[in-house]
């Protein structure tokens, strides 16, 4: 990424309501400049928008994530459907995706109003996923007695990128 987007970006993930005016002024060029440059990134899917609830006081307490063990291939069942309905029958399931560790390849992080309603989602999902998938482990939260260090958002991901990003000196307009 150029200069002049990684900036932007970093801006926006800080507040994403920032005016493109106030940006070029932040970033120390033009506002058509922003507008571009937001409107190219917006384009290219790097920047989309939505706001960061504050799961608590939308009334969930549990916020979980879920491990999940694909069954070889000799020991799945190939008449079950992928996953895929039970995701979009289930709102409240937040992320899903592969990966790797040592005891799983699959992660589902879901929010819940209650333990009862954290235990109906996983008798579900064990009778959904169970033909071709062991969960493996769960990690719950509790959003209202545990230790919330940091919140979820992305501000702190703008600070991280911005120590990547180059000085500007000895950039001409034309690089950034």
């Amino acid at each position: 990424m150029k200069y002049i987007e990684l900036k932007l970006l970093c801006q926006l993930l800080r507040n994403s309501r920032t005016s493109d005016r106030e940006l070029a002024r932040l970033i120390g060029v033009s506002q058509p400049t922003i507008t571009r440059t937001r409107s190219k990134l917006e384009q290219q899917g790097v920047i989309e928008y939505g706001g960061v609830p504050n799961l608590g006081k939308l009334g969930f307490e549990i916020l979980a994530f879920t491990f999940a063990k694909e069954k070889s291939e000799s020991e799945r069942d190939v008449k079950v459907p992928n996953n895929k309905n039970f995701i979009n029958n289930h709102p409240n399931l937040i992320f899903v995706s592969t990966g790797r560790s040592s005891f799983s390849d699959n992660i589902a992080v879901s929010v819940h109003k209650n333990y009862s309603d954290y235990a109906r989602y996983m008798q579900e999902i064990r009778e959904s996923w169970a033909r071709n998938m062991t969960i493996s482990d769960s990690f719950i939260i509790s959003l209202t007695t545990d230790n919330i260090l940091r919140t979820i958002t992305f501000r702190y991901l703008a600070d991280c990128l911005e120590k990547e990003i180059p000085s500007n000196k000895g950039i001409s307009t034309a690089n950034r």
